[in-house]
């Protein structure tokens, strides 16, 4: 019965880490979003778009650090190396906090950024930034913090898309795409 019971409870966790982060927001963060944010996007992309702390190449150097590129979603919000960002339905527009924290952000790393007016191209939506509890700055659309999923590995990837019924793809304007992407 013991077995059965830390299998359960183990299986429970795992499943709202993964399938929605939609635990009590009151849990903070220490050290995990940075080494998450590093190794989710590591083969093609940063977490941190233009930290040198994340990355050994600025990902700002050919030009904006958030764009728009064709997706099976339709035309969507991706980093400057085309990896797909995501609203968080958690997430309180304008609050200046994130939703998503604790294992929560081990699935979904933060989309940060050095600078105070991040460079886009083809985004009309409104981009701001928020502080992070480790003190870097998240980048937000229309004052929804963006991030990123770890289970997308390369440019192009909408794995993310309807993940728990709340995590979407954001479309040029800021707007959440809620549509199913097709083809994955």
């Amino acid at each position: 019965m013991k077995k059965q019971l830390s299998f359960g409870l183990g299986a429970v966790v795992l499943a709202a880490a993964l399938a929605g982060c939609g635990g009590s927001p009151g849990t903070s963060t220490t050290s995990a979003p940075p080494p998450a944010a590093t190794s989710s996007a590591s083969p093609s992309s940063t977490g941190s778009s233009a930290s040198s702390s994340s990355s050994s190449s600025s990902s700002s150097a050919a030009g904006a650090e958030m764009k728009v590129a064709p997706s099976s979603a339709g035309q969507i919000v991706v980093d400057s190396k085309g990896m797909s960002l995501y609203f968080f339905t958690k997430d309180v527009k304008d609050s200046g906090t994130s939703a998503c924290t604790g294992a929560c952000l081990q699935a979904w790393p933060v989309f940060t950024t050095t600078s105070d007016a991040p460079t886009v191209e083809g985004v009309t939506g409104t981009v701001g930034t928020i502080a992070t509890p480790d003190g870097k700055k998240q980048v937000t659309l229309n004052g929804m913090p963006l991030y990123y999923y770890a289970k997308d590995k390369a440019a192009g990837d909408v794995t993310g898309q309807g993940v728990g019924g709340v995590w979407y793809l954001v479309s040029p304007s800021g707007a959440m795409i809620d549509g199913a992407a097709s083809g994955y």
